[in-house]
């Protein structure tokens, strides 16, 4: 919390900036695929429903996380529309009132298109490992390795063909484009 200029409490929307090196693979099951994840997570996972309205943005994606448990978010990210691990970079920032943020939003650049999903998210190590049934597309696996401040890409692409190794992922399942982009 921080204290206005009367001194009274207030809540503040911080925005994260952040990298990450991520991939996104077409598989057949997140049921058949999860065993293997569990192991590699030791953990079991925060199973969440997202709905993502995505916005017209001129470059990168803009879009408004809708979660079934906790406050909305909004989402700016770039990176490449490439196969493979790849470098992306963010911005989330907490939405107290995503139902007046979203209709700005709507009216200042369009809505594109709504993105639902149901979320497995483990944790490996550093690494954010998603379980996604996305409606409309199938099954998916994302693996979002998180970079240090200056940290090298490099670091995170070898990361992340360790994990497609040991669960399995081959090259030929890697996507290049985000959900809301399949959904087109």
């Amino acid at each position: 919390m921080r204290r206005s200029a009367s001194g009274a409490s207030a809540s503040r929307a911080e925005s994260t900036v952040a990298r990450n090196v991520e991939i996104k693979a077409r598989i057949g099951s997140t049921r058949e695929l999860e065993p293997r994840v569990r192991v590699l997570a030791g953990a079991a996972p925060v199973e969440l429903h997202q709905a993502d309205v995505f916005f017209h943005c001129g470059e990168g994606r803009l879009k408004l996380r809708h979660l079934s448990c906790g406050p909305a978010e909004l989402i700016y990210y770039r990176r490449p529309d490439t196969r493979g691990p790849r470098e992306s970079f963010y911005l989330r920032t907490e939405v107290p009132d995503a139902a007046g943020l979203e209709r700005q939003l709507a009216s200042a650049y369009g809505i594109r298109a709504m993105v639902r999903k149901r979320r497995l998210v483990y944790i490996s190590g550093r690494t954010r490992i998603h379980l996604d049934e996305v409606e409309g597309l199938g099954h998916f696996l994302e693996l979002e390795v998180v970079l240090a401040d200056g940290e090298d890409a490099a670091a995170g692409v070898r990361e992340a063909h360790a994990l497609m190794e040991q669960l399995g992922i081959a090259e030929a399942q890697l996507l290049h484009t985000a959900y809301v982009d399949l959904l087109a």
